[in-house]
């Protein structure tokens, strides 16, 4: 069956920000990746909230650029606030410079503590 008029092809919603607040920054966007399976948050914005101690780990990372690296530790339950809510949040967290637009990204398990519904059809 062919269709008279040609449907929109849409962009990949794979990415987007989140806006989001910490206790000593500012203004903070998360970037939301429906790809990553865990939550990245730099070392630098670690120092800089000032949160609870380290837990060392063994594991390693494969970044996007096939480059392999290993993070400084993990730190659990964080609270992410997003509007009025808010989130106990796991991070790993990596030796990195922070992109200061995008400091954090938050991967899949924080889209699930949420319950996150993503409209794939709507900008």
């Amino acid at each position: 069956m062919l269709f008279k008029k040609l449907l929109e092809k849409l962009g990949d919603p794979g990415k987007f920000l989140i806006p989001c607040d910490f206790l000593g920054m500012d203004v903070c966007h998360a970037l939301a990746d429906l790809r990553a399976s865990i939550n990245l948050m730099p070392l630098s914005i670690w120092k800089k909230l000032s949160l609870p101690e380290l837990t060392p780990t063994r594991m390693t990372l494969e970044l996007a650029d096939q480059s392999i690296t290993r993070p400084k530790g993990v730190t659990e339950d964080i609270f992410v606030k997003v509007r009025k809510f808010h989130f106990p949040t796991d991070f790993v967290v990596v030796g990195f410079e922070a992109d200061p637009r995008v400091p954090i990204i938050l991967g899949r398990s924080f889209l699930r503590i949420g319950c996150a519904l993503i409209d794939v059809y709507r900008e």
